[in-house]
């Protein structure tokens, strides 16, 4: 009799499940074939998964904030899963960390980098986005709607422009004002008239006049984005439906940035009313993760909370190219050439949405630099907590001079010297500029011919330290004043799992890479063999089987969508403001 009022009980389960899934197969985003999940047949895995996305967290910050109880229902995942550090990316930098996660394969096979790619056939910088991540590199959006799976994703960045899926997809901060950002389009249409201010291009404001009322307006903004994801995931998962899906919280990344003074332990004391504000702002993100909680649970889902990268103080910039225009690789124009290029750059920021750029001026190299090409070897052509440095090689760019077989020496004669140059810290103890100056092939495992818009060294500053393109002053790091102290990016993440199918008070360390394989096991999919990461057995209560499978290639739109100088400006802006185009 038991085991009848089982059956019967999966079968109800089971209709449930498939007049949600079905709803109207003529929809978008409604895919009638989506697969049917018993529980007993999934003992061990994941039934369903809730990713909570948490852009920059690191526990350094959380860490105390849990222990002071000010962020009990984090505290409460941690206590009751597995939990440790995830080491990101180098550059540990948003583009290339969230593509790595989607993806579960490094830059040297995904081929996303930084915000921006450089083209040396052109000399000028563009930006990348979806559509110029590798073919060989399927997203996990992609691998799980090819096996049915319902999916959701919110606000994850590298989505634009959004993807078809078995289920929607809300593509994240980088998408420029004025295109579609959700698929199903219907979604896009539903989304504003929900919220009418919803908007992209929302930045950090800054005002001579602002005070404390503008900080407490920002603080109040980016609390109220917290509730807006979790209003987004109810929502859309309400709609579609979900096996996996996922919200990103990409404002906690921006709370760091900017709000860095009153977070550090040496400088928070200063202002104890806006250190206020900012631990109030982080309880009202811990409330936001209780609801998910509820949400997952309802859905009998395990929980994933994950960032991207870490955070710490921007205690310095690091300007390689001054050093380099010291030792003779980098020349510069006229002092008039670089006093007009600042003054251009300064005219493009403070212009008003309608000003009209010379085409293809966003994305010039010449931005803050006056390069003289006919009398440089090397530069950091742009630069994103890391610097990203090429050797101005006659053949490969327009206006090279180094000689094919002078490369390697004049790249390792680069290095050496980077890797040698030291500064006087805050306290006037030596220390090392960048602790890594890495040989991009190398790293990545790539060939270098094959992906001739990564750099030929990639520049890893010390901790507390973040590489800028532009050239001011004499000295190699310009030190930030302690009351205009910001936050950069760090290497170790967090990683955070709890559900019936996880274990409980487990440490350990994982890579960003790791989740995708890891996710696709836990569902008892095979992974793809060319993942760079690997399955985090040791979380798993059961026994996990691991199979693996050939990989295929991603779909991709050669329709892609064309930003106007205006969007390319503006979204250049966005950035700009996070410091990530310095």
């Amino acid at each position: 009799m038991g085991r009848r009022n089982d059956l019967e009980s999966h079968f109800q389960s089971a209709v449930l499940l498939m007049k949600r899934h079905h709803g109207n197969p003529e929809e978008p985003g409604l895919i009638s074939n989506a697969r049917i999940i018993e529980e007993d047949d999934r003992h061990g895995q994941f039934r369903r998964l809730m990713l909570i996305g948490l852009d920059g967290a690191t526990f350094d910050v959380l860490g105390p904030l849990m222990e002071r109880g000010l962020m009990p229902e984090l505290k409460d995942l941690v206590d009751r899963g597995v939990s440790g550090p995830l080491e990101s990316t180098r550059p540990p930098i948003t583009p290339a960390a969230w593509t790595t996660f989607m993806t579960g394969k490094g830059p040297g096979k995904h081929g996303i980098i930084d915000f921006l790619r450089y083209d040396p056939k052109t000399n000028q910088l563009t930006f990348n986005n979806n559509t110029k991540i590798s073919s060989k590199a399927k997203t996990i959006w992609q691998i799980l709607s090819d096996k049915n799976y319902r999916v959701g994703s919110i606000n994850v960045p590298m989505t634009f422009p959004p993807e078809p899926v078995n289920g929607f997809m809300i593509s994240g901060f980088d998408t420029p004002q004025g295109k579609d950002f959700t698929y199903p389009r219907a979604l896009q249409k539903e989304i504003l008239a929900k919220y009418p201010d919803y908007t992209h291009e929302k930045k950090w404001e800054r005002k001579a006049t602002g005070g404390d009322d503008m900080f407490r307006k920002n603080i109040e903004y980016i609390s109220q984005s917290f509730e807006r994801g979790y209003d987004l995931a109810r929502f859309c998962g309400d709609k579609y439906g979900w096996d996996v899906m996922m919200v990103l919280y990409k404002f906690v990344d921006n709370l760091q940035h900017k709000a860095w003074r009153y977070i550090d332990e040496r400088t928070k004391k200063d202002d104890p009313a806006r250190a206020k504000l900012v631990e109030e702002c982080w309880m009202r993100l811990d409330g936001v993760v209780g609801k998910l909680k509820k949400l997952a649970a309802e859905q009998k889902a395990d929980i994933i909370v994950m960032s991207d990268h870490g955070h710490g103080s921007l205690d310095g910039k690091a300007q390689p190219n001054l050093l380099l225009n010291q030792w003779g690789f980098l020349s510069l124009r006229s002092p008039l050439a670089q006093l007009r290029t600042r003054t251009s750059t300064w005219i493009r920021r403070l212009a008003k949405p309608g000003f009209s750029a010379t085409a293809g001026q966003s994305s010039h190299l010449d931005h803050d630099l006056a390069i003289d090409w006919s009398r440089t070897k090397a530069c950091v052509l742009h630069a994103g907590v890391y610097g990203f440095l090429y050797v101005n090689l006659k053949g490969r760019q327009q206006h090279g001079i180094v000689e094919p077989r002078d490369f390697e020496r004049v790249r390792a004669e680069v290095r050496d010297r980077l890797l040698a140059s030291k500064c006087r810290d805050r306290d006037g103890r030596e220390m090392n500029i960048f602790t890594d100056v890495f040989i991009t092939e190398d790293l990545y495992r790539c060939n270098r011919a094959d992906h001739p818009w990564m750099p030929d060294l990639l520049l890893a500053p010390a901790d507390g330290l973040a590489v800028v393109k532009k050239i001011r002053g004499r000295s190699p790091v310009r030190w930030v004043p302690f009351n205009r102290l910001e936050g950069t990016h760090r290497l170790d993440g967090v990683f955070v799992a709890q559900g019936a199918a996880v274990k409980s008070g487990m440490t350990l360390r994982a890579h960003i890479a790791d989740l995708a394989p890891t996710i696709l096991a836990g569902l008892g999919e095979p992974v793809p063999k060319d993942m760079d990461g690997r399955v985090l057995r040791k979380i798993f209560r059961a026994p996990v089987e691991v199979t693996y499978e050939p990989p295929s290639d991603r779909k991709v739109d050669e329709a892609v969508p064309v930003l106007s100088e205006t969007q390319m400006r503006e979204v250049a802006t966005r950035l700009s403001d996070l410091g990530y185009l310095d």
